[in-house]
C-alpha cells in the first residue's frame, strides 16, 4: 500500500495550486502516493473516511485550513496520522506546527515521520458534533468569516478577514454568554523570562473560578496559540495541554475593533480591562439575544448554542 494519501482540490485556481498539481503528479509517479481529488464541499471529509477504513497510514489534506479541517472529521480521534501541506490563504495550523511554506520543505517533513499526538476540539449543536484543530470562534468572528470571499481572501490574503470584520460590525450581531464549571484564569504572558506587571485588580482576574460566566461581543476560541495569522492571540495555548483557551470581547464597535485589533497585534490584549482570556476544557456558548453563528477552523459551522469540548492526545500529525 502506498505510504500517503494526498486529498487535494483540482479545481482550485491561482499559481500555487497548479504548482501543487505538478507537485504531486511527480510524486504519484513513483507509487508512493495515491491522489484523491475533491470536486465539492464535503468530498474532503468524505475522502479521509475512506482511506482510513482502508488502512492508509498517513492522509495528507493539501490545502488550507478549511481543507484540513474536513479531512481531520473524516479521520476522527485515533485515526491515521494527519500530513498538511499548506497551501490557503493563511494556513494557521500550519503555522502552529511550524510547517515550512515551500512545497518540497514540506513533503520533506512528511517523508521525515516525526510525529506528534495533539488535542482535538469538538463543537456540539443542533445535535451533531464536529471537530477543529486549531480555533473556533462564535458571534461577531463568524460573522466576519462569511463575509470573507475567496475572491477578497486572493486579492489581500489575511487583510481579506479584517476588512470582513469591518464589514461585520455594521451588522447587528447578538451577544454571547460563556458558561464552564470550571475555569482557568492564566498569568499574563512571559517576556524576557519574567511575567508582566499587572494591576491588582487586573492580576484577581487570573484565578481558578467555579461556575464562571462571561458576556461578550465576540468568543474566541483557541486549541493553539495563533489565530488569523501571525498573532498569538492565545499565548498560553498547546496543542496537547488538556485545555481550549477563550479570549471574550466584551464590546463590538468599530472603535472597539480597531482597538482590540491593535492590542492583539502587540500582545497586550490580555491586560485590557474589557477582555476575558480563561482556560477551560469545555464550556458553553449562548446566544443572549438573537443569533450567533460560530465558525471553526474558519468555516462556517452553525447557528448558537454551542458546546465545546476536548478530546486529549486524540489526533496525530506530522510535524518538523
Amino acid at each position: 500500500m502506498a505510504r500517503f494519501f494526498v486529498i487535494f482540490n483540482p479545481a482550485a485556481r491561482g499559481e500555487k495550486s497548479r504548482r501543487l498539481l505538478r507537485f504531486l503528479q511527480t510524486k504519484a509517479a513513483t507509487g508512493d502516493v495515491v491522489l484523491a481529488a475533491t470536486s465539492g464541499p464535503g468530498d474532503a471529509r468524505r475522502l479521509a473516511a475512506e482511506a482510513a477504513q482502508a488502512g492508509h497510514g498517513c492522509v495528507v489534506a493539501a490545502g488550507g485550513d478549511g481543507t484540513v479541517n474536513e479531512v481531520v472529521n473524516g479521520l476522527g480521534p485515533e485515526g491515521p496520522v494527519l500530513g498538511v501541506l499548506p497551501l490557503g490563504t493563511v494556513n494557521v495550523f500550519a503555522q502552529e506546527l511550524r510547517l515550512p511554506r515551500r512545497l518540497a520543505a514540506a513533503w520533506a517533513v512528511l517523508a521525515a515521520g516525526r510525529t506528534r499526538t495533539i488535542d482535538l476540539g469538538c463543537a456540539t449543536a443542533g445535535g451533531s458534533s464536529r471537530y477543529f484543530v486549531q480555533l473556533a470562534g462564535v458571534g461577531f468572528d463568524a460573522w466576519a468569516v462569511q463575509h470573507a470571499s475567496w475572491e477578497l481572501k486572493k486579492k489581500v490574503g489575511p487583510l481579506s478577514y479584517i476588512w470582513a470584520g469591518l464589514k461585520a460590525v455594521a451588522k447587528p450581531c447578538g451577544r454571547v454568554q460563556v458558561a464552564c464549571e470550571s475555569a482557568n484564569w492564566p498569568a499574563l504572558p512571559e517576556r524576557g523570562g519574567s511575567s508582566l506587571p499587572v494591576s491588582e485588580p487586573a492580576a484577581k482576574r487570573f484565578v481558578q473560578h467555579e461556575g464562571q460566566r462571561q458576556e461578550g461581543a465576540v468568543v474566541l476560541i483557541g486549541n493553539g496559540r495563533f489565530y488569523g495569522g501571525p498573532f498569538p492571540l492565545f499565548p498560553r495555548a498547546r496543542l496537547d495541554d488538556g485545555q481550549l483557551d477563550v479570549c471574550v470581547f466584551e464590546r463590538g464597535g468599530y472603535a472597539d475593533v480597531l482597538r482590540y485589533t491593535a492590542a492583539v497585534a502587540l500582545g497586550r490584549h490580555p491586560r485590557l480591562a474589557d477582555v476575558r482570556y480563561l482556560q477551560a476544557p469545555e464550556f458553553t456558548c449562548q446566544p443572549i439575544a438573537g443569533s450567533a453563528p460560530f465558525q471553526l477552523d474558519g468555516e462556517l459551522a452553525g447557528q448558537a448554542p454551542v458546546r465545546f469540548t476536548l478530546v486529549e492526545r486524540a489526533l496525530r500529525v506530522r510535524t518538523p
